[in-house]
């Protein structure tokens, strides 16, 4: 089993509203585990919570903002992903041609 931490440690540790915990799952920004009623959050998950809580506390981001910044960003990381791959087709490429 992985390791977690329950939404109220969250809570009492980050000293956050249980509510935008709550609707940080909701808006599938968090996935958590259920077990016993309890909401888990993975520690793997810990640093989105983070950045999340950071954004939303520090700079006052509302949480659409947040599923329009986590959107923008996922879309960004895609791209250099894409981006990558095709500098290595191309490089790949161009080292066939060197070889003629």
């Amino acid at each position: 089993m992985s390791e977690r931490i329950s939404r109220e440690e969250l809570v009492k540790i980050y000293n956050i509203e249980i509510t935008f915990f709550d609707e940080l799952v909701d808006g599938g920004l968090l996935t958590v585990e259920t077990e016993n009623e309890i909401r888990y959050l993975l520690y793997d998950d810990l640093s989105v919570f983070e950045r999340f809580t950071n954004w939303h506390y520090d700079l006052e981001i509302n949480l659409p903002g947040l599923e329009v910044i986590n959107d923008m960003l996922r879309k960004m990381e895609d791209l250099k992903q894409k981006n990558r791959d095709l500098m290595n087709k191309l490089s790949a490429i161009s080292d066939q041609y060197e070889d003629i």
